[in-house]
């Protein structure tokens, strides 16, 4: 990792107009100002370091943002739909002044922002590979040394002679990336666009970034935290334009983005055969009931409980647990021994009431949702599956990314010299 700082941004502020009728006005009377001289407002300096002024209907987009990011460094970007994210990253990309604040970059900048940013539909595959090297300072023979390069790692050989326009969306990403890659920008800005690609390609991309990261800075925006944890060695969390954490603990820095989030609504599917009518979740001495939150300290027992009633002659079922991360991934699933759903039998009047007991809880800290599925015995027919009925609360104070934390017995042994 080099100390070479590639990408400085310096209190980068930008903000927008909510009326399109005020915001043209703004715009005559800022151009009126700058030219000007004695019309007694300032003119605009995108360099001086103090926040914008804002009239009526404006809103900060992107409020008081600096950071430094050097070669070998990957910066993960992530927040709520209409943080800012994509304002900085057209900021850093040069497509929009900022309002307050300062932007100096070294180097060759590549940017995917947007699957169809800087592609003429009208032209083919192959002539638009000579168009985006040409727009990252490239000539035409240096295109042509990298050429085959590139429409190999694209995988649109067969393709190449269409226009552009009839290629499908996971096509046009591979071939921006692939043309964003092989022609080794110092800067690459990313965002979002690996979401639509398939998950080999996704692969595909995540190592070359891993490559790229040899020689260049990266700016990686995404909504997919297993992205940032693999890519990522510091992080910005944007609520509303500013920055509510930016530092290299991503695990805190994601902890505190899914904290934005607010619990999802509880929603019952399936015949409705069956219906779960009370919840229970526990830890120690403390219990939670449905809809509530549980706190559970990592390693420690919990015990779930569920009250299920049959109807319409439904003798027999299964019953499991199923655990979601604050992402809707399923981490943790609660069967029987067989390594599936619990068997139960139903009386012809009242209810049952199930438990399950886990002995430890190795899940990584975070807030969990739980969901309590009743299924035939064959998995033929859900007879309900409530989602949400609990949440859970794991504390563990770690950094890492994973989902399941285990606790090994490691050994250390002095093996001497492996030259051979």
């Amino acid at each position: 990792m080099s100390d070479e700082v590639l990408i400085r941004a310096e209190h980068v502020s930008k903000k927008y107009c909510r009326s399109l009728k005020r915001s043209l006005w703004y715009g005559v009377r800022d151009v009126g100002s700058a030219l000007v001289p004695w019309s007694g407002r300032p003119p605009s300096d995108a360099s001086r370091m103090d926040l914008p002024e804002l009239r009526r209907d404006e809103f900060m987009a992107v409020k008081d943002v600096s950071f430094d990011l050097r070669r070998g460094e990957c910066l993960g970007l992530i927040g709520h739909n209409g943080a800012g994210k994509s304002t900085l990253l057209q900021i850093l990309n040069g497509l929009i002044p900022p309002d307050g604040g300062r932007i100096t970059a070294r180097g060759r900048v590549a940017a995917l922002i947007e699957l169809n940013a800087g592609f003429n539909p009208v032209l083919t595959g192959r002539e638009n590979i000579y168009n985006e090297a040409a727009l990252l300072g490239f000539t035409q023979a240096e295109t042509n040394a990298k050429f085959d390069r590139i429409v190999d790692f694209s995988e649109i050989g067969d393709f190449l002679e269409m226009p552009v326009q009839n290629y499908s969306s996971g096509m046009r990403v591979r071939l921006g990336f692939a043309v964003a890659a092989q022609m080794e920008p110092d800067i690459l800005l990313i965002d979002e666009v690996l979401a639509v690609g398939d998950v080999a390609f996704r692969f595909k991309c995540l190592n070359a970034i891993g490559e790229l990261m040899k020689s260049a800075a990266v700016i990686f925006v995404s909504h997919t935290m297993p992205q940032i944890f693999r890519l990522c060695n510091e992080l910005i969390v944007l609520n509303h334009g500013a920055a509510t954490y930016q530092g290299t603990n991503i695990s805190e820095g994601v902890a505190q983005y899914l904290s934005l989030f607010q619990q999802s609504p509880q929603t019952v599917t399936g015949s409705g055969e069956v219906t779960v009518s009370r919840v229970r979740t526990a830890a120690g001495a403390d219990e939670a009931a449905l809809g509530e939150t549980l706190r559970v300290p990592f390693g420690s027992a919990m015990t779930l409980t569920a009250t299920l009633e049959a109807r319409d002659g439904i003798k027999e079922g299964r019953v499991q647990f199923l655990i979601w991360n604050a992402e809707m991934l399923p981490v943790m699933d609660v069967m029987g021994d067989e390594l599936a759903g619990f068997p139960v039998e139903f009386p012809e009047s009242g209810a049952i009431e199930v438990t399950a007991v886990i002995p430890c809880v190795e899940l990584n800290g975070g807030k969990y949702t739980m969901s309590v599925i009743a299924s035939s015995r064959d998995y033929s027919r859900t007879f309900c599956r409530y989602d949400n009925a609990a949440y859970i609360q794991v504390d563990a104070e770690t950094a890492s990314g994973a989902h399941l934390l285990t606790v090994a017995d490691w050994q250390l042994a002095n093996v001497g010299s492996q030259a051979s």
